[in-house]
């Protein structure tokens, strides 16, 4: 038989950024990973091997510790290569040492690749160093619980109070009100000893209060705050104030979700979640390419009696050129054509292929681009416009009203995704923002759910136009009809608010 391997990964304290790039790569290349409820979920979302959730919230444990031992080392022991997800580090109270010894005693070889811990990323997200001159010059971390076998006379190890010490306590949240009463009665902590609550830190959905240590029990009962949850104390929390910076992220703590295709999501998710928000994919639509490879190939054999060709889209570019490929041409087809992009997005798909447009209207919509080609003499000159289904009729039309002899070919359909799933669903209907790139997107969305109270953020006039006829009314229209432009119509939005 031969034996795996496994990998005893530390996931970083949630923000699924902060892992390595160790990390991610035995992640992509795993069989099977085994993952704790602290490890993000987009971290395993996209990856195609098993996939065993063992994640354990409070008192319900998926599985007990003995048996989550027992299943990393037996899939690594069909052969496989496991990966072992832990939040945080897992040597950091993280009981990733006695899975080690466990792989140990059955000669299964093993890696540990550590993780940022939550014990200093945390406050460093809620803008709490450990460490600062002016105020501490060492730390101390603490497990603010028992083990779940401590017999009654066992208590939290307390440390004893030093001024010049940051003292952060892990997995305390169910026994805060017992830690500050202990720490003040018998370790001689001063009543007035800032401390600071930290939930879900490094995340959008972070919440953090402070408080002097003999009323922050009642401030986080108030707060209702819940675990996971980081306890610092000391005078660096005093910081706090001056040093925060997560949480003034522009779009904090917003649920937004987007609607643009599986394949097209990253690029608007990369620019929100730096700002804080919380990303939401949903995919209203999904591209189809469609049956019209005959009418594509013969206009591509005969692309030298074109003047112009138009792209619509970026997706228009990428299913052109799969078609121009396989029908063994490559971009020289274009050495005669003008070309003209109806926005950057799609200017810039084309650069990929080493063409640039030669007419990109200054508003990325159909009417500006007839505007600026109504300035050229279009009478009889052939055109070639492969494009959505959907796309609407006002380019094609007007074109040929200048003259121009039009061969609009309907290369790809954006059509409802055949599955949808209901956790995700769930989700867009708790969210704050939903954002719309096409009319596909909208009518699509609208098909599947109906918006609540949500903020509708549209990409441009003709995707407001759209929401309009579906009975809603969009809040943000971005100025400029781009991704980059809707996402600082948001800024915007919610800096005036």
């Amino acid at each position: 038989m031969i034996t795996g391997i496994v990998y005893l990964v530390g996931a970083g304290p949630g923000d699924p950024e902060l892992i390595s790039v160790k990390g991610r790569r035995v992640l992509a290349e795993a069989d099977c990973v085994i993952y704790d409820y602290l490890a993000d979920k987009s971290l395993v979302q996209n990856l195609k091997c098993e996939l065993i959730y063992v994640g354990k919230q409070g008192g319900n444990h998926t599985l007990r510790q003995d048996d989550i031992s027992e299943l990393v080392a037996a899939k690594a022991l069909e052969g496989k290569k496991v990966v072992r997800l832990k939040g945080g580090d897992p040597f950091i109270f993280g009981r990733g040492g006695e899975e080690a010894e466990l792989l140990v005693e059955k000669n299964v070889p093993f890696e540990i690749v550590p993780g940022v811990s939550s014990f200093y990323s945390a406050p460093a997200y809620a803008g709490i160093p450990l460490t600062h001159r002016d105020f501490s010059n060492a730390f101390e971390v603490i497990s603010g619980h028992r083990r779940s076998d401590a017999d009654d006379t066992e208590d939290v190890n307390f440390p004893e109070y030093n001024p010049e010490k940051t003292f952060v306590f892990l997995m305390g949240m169910k026994n805060l009100e017992h830690i500050s009463s202990r720490l003040i009665n018998e370790k001689n902590f001063p009543k007035d000893t800032p401390v600071g609550i930290i939930t879900w830190g490094t995340k959008p959905e972070q919440r953090v209060v402070t408080a002097p240590l003999n009323k922050i029990a009642d401030t986080v009962e108030k707060a209702q705050l819940k675990p996971p949850a980081i306890i610092i104390m000391g005078g660096v929390v005093s910081l706090r104030d001056s040093l925060r910076w997560f949480d003034k992220q522009p779009l904090f703590g917003k649920q937004i979700v987007v609607t643009r295709t599986r394949e097209q999501a990253s690029k608007l998710s990369e620019m929100l979640i730096p700002m804080g928000a919380r990303v939401i994919e949903f995919p209203t639509i999904e591209i189809k390419k469609l049956g019209t490879a005959g009418k594509l190939f013969d206009s591509i054999s005969a692309m030298s009696k074109y003047d112009w060709i138009i792209f619509t889209s970026q997706n228009a570019v990428n299913i052109f050129f799969e078609e121009v490929f396989e029908s063994g041409k490559d971009a020289r087809i274009f050495s005669k054509i003008k070309i003209a992009a109806i926005g950057r997005a799609s200017a810039d798909e084309l650069k990929k292929y080493g063409l640039t447009a030669d007419l990109v209207p200054p508003q990325y919509v159909a009417e500006s681009l007839l505007e600026e080609m109504g300035r050229l003499n279009l009478s009889g000159k052939k055109i070639l416009l492969p494009c959505s289904a959907e796309a609407r009729t006002v380019l094609s039309d007007g074109l040929k009203s200048l003259g121009a002899d039009v061969n609009r070919i309907h290369i790809y359909s954006a059509v409802k995704p055949e599955t949808i799933d209901a956790e995700i669903l769930e989700q867009v209907k708790q969210s704050d923002i939903v954002t719309f790139t096409s009319s596909s997107t909208v009518r699509n969305f609208f098909d599947i759910v109906k918006p609540g109270d949500q903020v509708l953020a549209s990409i441009g006039p003709v995707t407001s136009k759209t929401l309009e006829e579906h009975g809603a009314t969009p809040q943000i229209t971005a100025s400029e009809y781009t991704i980059t432009g809707l996402v600082q119509a948001m800024v915007e939005y919610y800096s005036m608010k």
